[in-house]
């Protein structure tokens, strides 16, 4: 019997447990990233992030068709606007993320970067007690740079913390974005001026690149890695985020650097030090903690007949906009 990939999807949705999507959709995004990594050298950091954003781009275009035309033709000016500004700090995030990965290892860049929502996060929660979560994330990144020992890249660092605060950023305008525009058509449009902010970095490389074969390899592994994310995360997400709550999601969503250091040594033979471990285990124990710690900040009591229910039910809406329209999420 030959079973169609719609039929295995359809089964992976109602059989396969949440958690294990999404840790499959981490697992893609930082494997993805891993594997670009190994392509600095072909074109160079934003060569490879402006071929990665053009394929990304290019695809979602295709997947919007028609209606996404349609979409961009009834929006207003100020909605058209928060779009271009998520491309632009998409792009700042992505060549920052990239240029880091260049000079520090992969676990390291992404723990930097997670310190961007992690802040946002804390501070939502308006209270003093969680801000120690902050403190024991930057206790674990210093760990992982380990500043002491003198080798320290400080031009890698510097761009993950740059990527950290372009990360805060898009949580913001993604969140505009996402009530303006369906998520696949908000990303194919943002993905779109990302890549075109980033031509004048990325092309250059590509254009320079004097082996022919290998510009092809590097062009072909590109589109593999763009399909690979946004795509498959991103359709992933959706699932996941109709059957999972917020706080169990953004919980799981804590130990994607973990997973990221773990792509670095089994993709890129990266040898994390035992220092660097234990300052992992702090950055993921921060997410954790903080996730937690907003759930105990958002029960309510149940609610009474005729009570309040219905008035909570557009705050539900919005915290599963904004968890579909996370950032540590990263990178694409």
């Amino acid at each position: 019997m030959i079973i169609s990939p719609h039929s295995l999807f359809q089964r992976a949705r109602t059989r396969v447990p949440a958690p294990v999507l999404l840790l499959f959709g981490m697992v893609v995004l930082q494997a993805g990233s891993a594997f670009a990594v190994r392509l600095f050298d072909s074109v160079g950091p934003g060569g490879v992030t402006w071929l990665r954003l053009s394929w990304a781009a290019l695809v979602l275009l295709a997947l919007g068709g028609r209606p996404l035309w349609r979409a961009v033709r009834a929006a207003r000016r100020r909605e058209l606007g928060a779009v271009a500004l998520l491309g632009a700090v998409s792009a700042g995030m992505m060549v920052a993320y990239s240029e880091a990965a260049a000079r520090i290892d992969l676990g390291t860049a992404t723990a930097i970067e997670f310190l961007g929502p992690l802040a946002v996060a804390v501070l939502a929660m308006r209270r003093r007690r969680e801000l120690a979560w902050i403190a024991v994330a930057v206790a674990g990144v210093l760990c992982l740079t380990r500043p002491w020992t003198g080798e320290a890249d400080l031009v890698g660092a510097g761009f993950a913390l740059a990527g950290a605060a372009c990360v805060t950023l898009y949580i913001t305008l993604a969140q505009r974005v996402g009530s303006s525009f369906t998520a696949v058509h908000g990303l194919a449009l943002a993905m779109t001026v990302a890549a075109v902010v980033t031509t004048p970095l990325g092309l250059p490389g590509v254009v320079a690149a004097r082996d022919g074969r290998a510009l092809a390899a590097v062009l072909a592994a590109t589109l593999v890695i763009a399909l690979l994310y946004p795509l498959l995360p991103l359709l992933l997400e959706m699932v996941v985020l109709q059957r999972m709550s917020r706080t169990a999601f953004s919980t799981f969503a804590s130990v994607e650097p973990a997973i990221s250091l773990l792509m670095g040594v089994l993709v890129i033979a990266q040898t994390p030090a035992p220092v660097q471990l234990a300052g992992m285990a702090l950055v993921v124990a921060a997410g954790i903690g903080s996730a937690r710690g907003d759930a105990a900040g958002r029960r309510v009591d149940p609610p009474r007949p005729g009570g309040d229910a219905d008035a909570r039910a557009p705050e539900a809406g919005r915290d599963q906009e904004e968890a579909r329209w996370r950032r540590d999420a990263v990178p694409v």
